[in-house]
């Protein structure tokens, strides 16, 4: 039996659009006790970003990449 590591290693290296179905999924696959107006205005969001990526209207940038720069933002 592969461990998560090995899995997410796996699932790491596919294609970002692959990746970002994954999330999909994986998320719409937790339970949640958040009111539905709300669950359903973050699943409108996300799906619009994901669509500005797939488009390429927005280009997304790497994680700690993003971090860094909110960390740089909050020292100042």
């Amino acid at each position: 039996m592969r461990s998560i590591e090995q899995i997410t290693e796996e699932l790491l290296a596919l294609p970002s659009v692959s990746r970002a179905l994954l999330a999909e999924k994986l998320v719409e696959s937790l339970e949640f006790d958040t009111d539905p107006t709300i669950q359903a205005a973050w699943l409108t969001e996300a799906k619009k970003r994901r669509d500005q990526i797939r488009n390429g209207s927005v280009q997304p940038i790497p994680g700690e990449e993003a971090l860094s720069q909110v960390r740089r933002l909050l020292n100042q």
